[in-house]
Formats: C-alpha cells, sequence, structure tokens
C-alpha cells in the first residue's frame, strides 16, 4: 500500500497511550483537527524534528486541535524517547508486531505526518523533515514553528 495521500479519508483507530489511557481518532476528531506523528526511536530525523512538534504542541496548548505521536517500539523505549527529546503531548502505542496503524496509512519510513480534519480527510501528509510542510502544520493549528533568528535546514530525509 502506498502512503495516504492528502484528500484520502483517514482510517480511523484506537490505540493504547504511554500513560495508560487509549486514544481514538474519531473521539479526537469532534473537537476539531488531528496531526498524527509516525515515529520510531532510532530515527535521526524523528529525533531532530520531535523537539520542533513539543514546540508546536506547547504553543497551542489545547486550542482545538491535538497533535500525538504515534510510536513504532515499545513501551519502555517510546517512554526513554519522549523523556530524552522533552516530548509531553500525547504519544500511542503502534502494534509491535503488526503495525496495524502505521500499515493502515501506508507508512515506508518515519517521521510521517499526517493532519486529519474533522470528517475524516486528510489535510496534509509528509515524510521526513521539510520545513516548508512543519510551518504549514503550525499554520493550520495556529502557531508559528520557528524562532525568527533560527537556522532551519529546507529539508532532511525520512
Amino acid at each position: 500500500m502506498e502512503t495516504l495521500k492528502v484528500g484520502a479519508k483517514a482510517p480511523p483507530f484506537t490505540l493504547p497511550a504511554t500513560d495508560g489511557s487509549s486514544f481514538s481518532l474519531e473521539e479526537a476528531l469532534a473537537s476539531g483537527p488531528v496531526a498524527l506523528v509516525f515515529f520510531k526511536k532510532s530515527c535521526p530525523v524523528c529525533q531532530y524534528a520531535f523537539p520542533l512538534y513539543q514546540r508546536l504542541f506547547q504553543a497551542y496548548g489545547n486550542q482545538g486541535a491535538t497533535l500525538v505521536g504515534v510510536s513504532q517500539n515499545p513501551k519502555k523505549e517510546t517512554e526513554a524517547f519522549a523523556k530524552s527529546f522533552g516530548v509531553t503531548f500525547p504519544i500511542l502505542l503502534d502494534d509491535t508486531n503488526a503495525y496495524p496503524v502505521s500499515n493502515a496509512y501506508g507508512l515506508t519510513n518515519v517521521p510521517t505526518v499526517f493532519v486529519v480534519e474533522p470528517g475524516g480527510a486528510i489535510s496534509t501528509a509528509f515524510s521526513g523533515f521539510s520545513k516548508r510542510d512543519l510551518e504549514a502544520v503550525g499554520k493550520r493549528l495556529g502557531v508559528q514553528p520557528f524562532h525568527a533568528d533560527e537556522n532551519v535546514p529546507e529539508w532532511k530525509a525520512g
């Protein structure tokens, strides 16, 4: 399966979070758009990008949008990753035996980001790190992901 594209319907899912709660995409979409950030702890581009996603999360808080990580690692490794990179937004755990959610979204590499709009349509989809795409996610969430004096590369492969 090919990675889902803008305009595609996002597959609904429910996954456990590292804090023991359960996350339902359908329920979260009732409150506004949802940004899904798929990652693996060993991915250098994920390590680079996650502090920037944390910045987005801190900037908008809970203003009608949701940002969640979707880990492709076991819980203990995921928690260590989150702690190491200062991540406080919710992180979900895809089943590491079969990766049902990652596969449903057609992931071929990480990080991969999808912004899902209420109603389920994907409005943003990209893999790797793209300054332009992260700015678009920030704009959709109503925040600026970069500081004016920051030197951020335009792109990094995932």
